[in-house]
């Protein structure tokens, strides 16, 4: 391999780990070398004489460190070698071997290991049949532990505000102040503090509608269902009353802040285009920002209109009419009626997808533009997917066309009522999910004959 002034770094970089170990022992500088933004922009066209430059040391010393890497790169495995030993490394966690004996394996063996890489590998395991989501997320933090070495040298983003990877960061910033506060609050004042942290409930609700229907769309579903499973150990975690429990609870959420930042975070900023990108900016909107963080105004990405092609011409007017089986509604009437409706709406077509639900201004459980189109399975937390399926199979087959669930959930009692949608001909053509929140009727006592407009 020729190497000289104009070779571009990223590639060697890539193959051979061990020529960007000597460039960080130059300058710390050479990270910016392993930032997804300076990887997927400028980092493209980096020469080596750019990296001389960059990190101020002379040219040639530049090409005789990276040759000699290279050469002593020769015994390292193949790239297919080395990924049947992460997968080995991965399935003897599962088999209970000690980790710390694996992570020795691992950095005589392997040494390196990416973001990227880590959700690649579960990715494969669980699509090769050899694990379930279910047993990765249960040894989910003995993975980041093998690797987590090889991960500490945490990405240094360089995001701009009103980017959400720099929103999340700087609601992860709250997160550890206020873990920090209440691991040093006496036992008095602890509980109270930690009420606070339910907001992060919020974080992990865009993530679960923004970040991972996109991830799935580039086949990485994964590492994703892995993390959602997270969250709802968290979750309930965060409403214990008891001050031995707390630890427990916090020890978690600090554990998903490094997995945010050290894998989820810098695949998101591998994969994601700048339409990805302006997708999750619209939709975190919808479902809100936690602990007092508002997104910049910075980060100026192209228009909506600069982004998606013009719709075809061929298509129905708001105010044209539609022939329905009584009457006439427009488009536009549809559309309001919908939303003004005191329910939520989710409808999920003949393929298992999310094709509507109504955007209205106080729905119960949040929603974003980024679940439409996905499957409904991926919608819903792991443990409840055979559920889903259930009630699914159940209706296609035109053995159940409703299920009903309630929830009591501190002063709200929740309905959730799923309907299966068949056609004239009995085609099974969707289902209709419909909740509804009832404290307020449930209340309700005698009986009101007249408006009263007071109330």
């Amino acid at each position: 391999m020729e190497i000289n002034n104009s070779t571009i770094i990223l590639p060697l970089i890539d193959k051979y780990p061990k020529v960007f170990d000597e460039l960080l022992k130059f300058s710390s500088k050479a990270k910016r070398f392993k930032n997804p933004i300076v990887r997927k922009t400028i980092g493209k066209k980096a020469t080596l004489e750019m990296v001389s430059v960059i990190l101020e040391v002379p040219l040639e010393r530049i090409i005789s460190t990276i040759k000699s890497a290279i050469e002593d790169s020769v015994d390292i495995p193949l790239e297919k070698d080395r990924k049947e030993m992460l997968k080995n490394l991965l399935l003897d966690i599962h088999k209970g071997v000690d980790v710390e004996i694996l992570k020795a394996q691992f950095k005589e063996a392997v040494g390196d290991i990416t973001p990227y890489e880590i959700g690649q590998l579960e990715q494969q395991l669980i699509d090769e049949g050899y694990l379930d989501p279910k047993e990765i997320t249960k040894l989910s933090d003995l993975h980041v532990e093998l690797f987590r070495d090889s991960l500490n040298v945490k990405e240094d983003y360089e995001t701009i505000p009103g980017h959400p990877i720099h929103t999340y960061l700087r609601e992860n910033l709250e997160i550890t102040n206020l873990l920090r506060q209440i691991r040093s609050a006496p036992d008095s004042d602890k509980i109270e503090l930690f009420r606070k942290l339910g907001e992060i409930s919020i974080h992990y609700t865009r993530k679960e509608n923004q970040l991972f229907p996109i991830l799935e769309k580039y086949d990485i579903s994964g590492p994703p269902q892995v993390m959602w499973a997270v969250h709802d150990e968290i979750r309930p975690l965060l409403k214990t009353e008891q001050i031995e429990e707390i630890e427990l609870a916090l020890q978690k959420v600090d554990d998903m802040i490094y997995k945010e930042e050290h894998i989820l975070f810098p695949m998101t900023l591998e994969f994601f285009n700048e339409v990805d990108w302006l997708n999750v900016r619209e939709g975190e909107e919808e479902i809100g920002f936690a602990f007092g963080v508002r997104p910049g105004d910075q980060w100026k990405p192209v228009t909506t209109a600069d982004l998606h092609k013009p719709l075809p011409t061929k298509t129905v007017k708001a105010e044209e009419s539609l022939n329905l089986d009584i009457g006439n509604l427009t488009i536009e009437q549809i559309n309001i009626m919908l939303k003004t409706l005191p329910v939520d709406l989710t409808f999920v077509n003949e393929n298992d997808e999310v094709a509507y639900y109504s955007d209205a201004e106080d729905r119960i459980f949040p929603r974003s533009r980024g679940i439409i189109g996905r499957s409904v399975q991926k919608c819903h937390p792991p443990k409840s997917v055979d559920v889903v399926e259930d009630i699914l199979e159940k209706f296609k087959s035109g053995e159940k066309n409703v299920a009903e669930f309630w929830i009591q959930a501190v002063d709200d009692f929740i309905m959730i009522r799923y309907f299966a949608m068949h056609d004239d001909t009995g085609k099974y053509v969707g289902t209709l999910e419909v909740s509804q929140e009832l404290s307020r009727l449930r209340s309700l006592e005698g009986e009101r004959r007249l408006v009263e407009w007071g109330e």
